[in-house]
């Protein structure tokens, strides 16, 4: 399993609907288990983007495919960033 970085800002839409029903970002989640993805951080923010959330998935395609049903609802838009841990990242270097 492969680690992202996902940082969301939430639109008009997005907002009414986390002000009248904050839960719905928990319900998010469960929507996203069942698509193979699972968020292991979760942090509402200040600055240019609303959370950033790091999550495990199978790979590439399973990341394209959440960010795609999530945005496509016009309540949030997602920039995914493929990350790896700085242990592994540093065995990669070693690797060369």
């Amino acid at each position: 399993m492969a680690i992202y970085v996902l940082l969301s800002t939430l639109t008009d839409e997005g907002r009414k609907t986390v002000s009248e029903r904050p839960e719905r970002i928990k319900e998010v989640n469960q929507e996203l288990e069942t698509m193979g993805i699972k968020v292991l951080h979760q942090y509402a923010v200040l600055g240019p983007y609303d959370f950033v959330n790091v999550v495990e998935a199978p790979d590439n395609e399973a990341v394209f495919k959440m960010s795609l049903a999530l945005g496509s609802r016009g309540t949030v838009q997602i920039m995914s960033l493929a990350a790896k841990s700085v242990d592994d990242f540093i065995a990669t270097i070693r690797a060369r």
